[in-house]
């Protein structure tokens, strides 16, 4: 029985995650959230006292959910490399390829969602959602400011604000990709990420040989003003 009741608390919770990235919170009511997900009133008050609980318990989800795959990220490309800085560019790369396979936008993010609306963001929901986004600018500022030491980059770098680099062109990038309806946009940012690190670092790259162009993931082509 307590197996189904978190099979049940799940699909509500997943539902609702869906309804409010494409809708917004303020504009997902409790009867779709019930509709779509199958469940009584009842069910749904059984796991959460209200919509506003209900908030907390989605944002919650969504931080746990993001810090696993950085961390899983982040600890796969050091298993791959003992180098400091190659462990940073393969953790871009690794990303880079996960969004790339994305088939349509990404659907945006839960924390950028709620920051539109304040009432939903808590002293302890902001607390949390500070400490996930932290994670890249600590591990890759520590990561780079120790591959400096045997590779000084060309010019001078803030490390703690290169390590937001990635989590910002991210949330940038989920914008864009729904805007233009590019399901490559946010791989093709963290490409370009990756490459201005390894032009800070001095690592050359070979150019695209005669008559193979390297080849860039886009979407679909917006033309402006035609």
């Amino acid at each position: 029985m307590a197996r189904d009741g978190q099979v049940t608390r799940e699909r509500i919770l997943e539902v609702a995650n869906e309804l409010v990235l494409k809708h917004g919170f303020a504009a997902t009511s409790l009867e779709q959230i019930l509709q779509r997900a199958g469940v009584t009133k009842g069910a749904f008050f059984h796991h959460f006292e209200s919509k506003e609980e209900l908030a907390t318990a989605l944002v919650d989800r969504y931080l746990v959910t993001e810090r696993e795959l950085v961390e899983a990220t982040l600890r796969r490309a050091e298993r791959l490399s003992s180098d400091p800085l190659q462990q940073v560019l393969i953790a871009l790369g690794l990303l880079e390829e996960m969004f790339a396979k994305l088939d349509a936008p990404h659907p945006g993010c839960l924390v950028a969602s709620y920051l539109y609306q304040n009432d939903l963001m808590t002293a302890e929901t902001t607390a949390k959602s500070r400490e996930a986004f932290l994670v890249w600018r600590h591990d890759i500022a520590g990561k780079l400011r120790a591959a400096a030491k045997t590779r000084p980059p060309r010019m001078a770098v803030d490390y703690e604000a290169l390590g937001d680099l990635p989590i910002t062109l991210i949330e940038g990038a989920m914008v864009m990709a729904k805007l233009f309806d590019d399901s490559k946009m946010i791989a093709v940012q963290l490409r370009l990420i990756r490459n201005h690190i390894e032009l800070l670092f001095g690592i050359e790259q070979a150019a695209p040989q005669a008559g193979h162009p390297e080849k860039e993931p886009r979407g679909k082509r917006v033309k402006v003003g035609a």
